[in-house]
């Protein structure tokens, strides 16, 4: 058996995939039926463009710090060492919260009222099904340490 495998959070779903179903379940539901969106247009732009480019930014920020810590992106994967580098200083999570800008960001530029009125429900399923299971699993994994972390840094910002 794979080392990946021997202790891990379990998460069973890839976390990018509850992201994207939902927000195309959202944009899908927004092209059946429309409900206005009540921002004016510029305002959605100046809201949505820097939500959009700012969580670009900051995966890409995630990305280099975990593969510079030679850790695996792969939430469902056993990790060797914790991460508090880059944007870990700051959050706890910095790959849900880059996700989350994204995914708003995505669904006010589309002026799609159903897309944002998901974005509760997939915080919640997120907080449920990934964050409290890999917590769980880092303070199995890495003891006093984690906990540490946990109470200097934030989970989200």
């Amino acid at each position: 058996m794979s080392n990946d495998r021997k202790d891990n959070p379990g998460i069973l779903f890839p976390p990018p995939l509850t992201y994207l179903l939902s927000l195309l379940t959202g944009l899908v539901l927004d092209k059946k039926f429309h409900v206005p969106f009540l921002l004016p247009r510029g305002a959605t732009r100046a809201l949505g463009w820097p939500l959009l480019v700012s969580g670009v930014l900051l995966n890409g920020w995630f990305f280099f710090t975990m593969r510079r810590a030679d850790t695996p992106i792969d939430p469902r994967k056993s990790v060797s060492n914790l991460t508090a580098e880059g944007p870990f200083r700051y959050t706890r999570n910095p790959a849900y919260l880059s996700m989350t800008m994204i995914y708003a960001g995505i669904a006010i530029l589309r002026r799609a009222l159903w897309t944002i009125l998901l974005l509760p429900a997939v915080i919640f399923v997120i907080q449920r099904n990934q964050l409290e299971r890999e917590e769980r699993y880092l303070e199995r994994t890495f003891g006093e340490e984690y906990l540490r972390y946990k109470a200097q840094v934030r989970r989200w910002v």
